[in-house]
């Protein structure tokens, strides 16, 4: 089980209501960038914690099934948001400010107001909380921000399946856009669409050949 003590340090007093933020989709050729923000109720920083959050955990180190049935236990359970930052842009502002976006966005869209928030990475944002700290690799250390990578992944992994049945050959119902043979392959044969990262080099490599 993921460790709370970040969460317990932040909250307390008057700095209680806190959430974890994380991102997904920060490598792929095509398609946004998404973050999420999980609020952990303050009773949960001193009682016992609901069984299942003995398996949430990075993301990456979830098997799908699981990771989408700890999705479901999650959004049902903990207050939300999701921030979504397109490829058009992260073209504009760099995948690193539109990845800040995406996460400001998150807390944004929350239900509630946190007094503080536990980031994945080394770059804070600017979010509407009296707190903000970074942690790297923070989806490995605190329950908070693993709950929103779960989020965030599985919320970009539907996108995805959605823009796959619109743009169909580039396999992002299995690659996520991420630059697979196949993925890689379609740009060469189909071409590059509106969902495509032009700034990232494999995008802009092929657009100058097509000239």
């Amino acid at each position: 089980m993921l460790d709370l003590a970040h969460e317990r340090r932040l909250g307390h007093s008057d700095l209680c209501l806190l959430c974890g933020v994380d991102e997904a989709g920060r490598g792929p050729l095509a398609g946004p960038v998404v973050a999420a923000a999980v609020v952990l109720p303050c009773a949960w920083l001193e009682g016992p914690l609901p069984d299942w959050c003995g398996e949430v955990n990075d993301s990456k180190q979830v098997k799908q099934a699981r990771r989408e049935a700890l999705f479901e236990l999650i959004t049902t359970s903990l207050p939300h948001g999701v921030g979504i930052a397109s490829a058009a842009e992260i073209d504009e502002l760099n995948i690193l400010q539109a990845t800040l976006l995406a996460m400001r966005r998150a807390v944004e869209a929350l239900p509630v107001r946190p007094h503080a928030a536990l980031v994945d990475g080394n770059r804070p944002p600017a979010l509407p909380c009296q707190r903000v700290e970074t942690l790297v690799d923070g989806d490995a250390l605190c329950l908070s921000i693993a709950a929103a990578s779960i989020v965030a992944k599985v919320t970009r992994d539907k996108i995805m399946c959605d823009l796959a049945a619109r743009y169909p050959g580039y396999g992002w119902e299995r690659n996520a856009g991420y630059g697979t043979v196949q993925h890689r392959d379609a740009l060469r044969t189909l071409g590059v669409t509106p969902e495509h990262r032009r700034s990232f080099a494999p995008v802009s490599q092929q657009l100058a050949l097509n000239l």
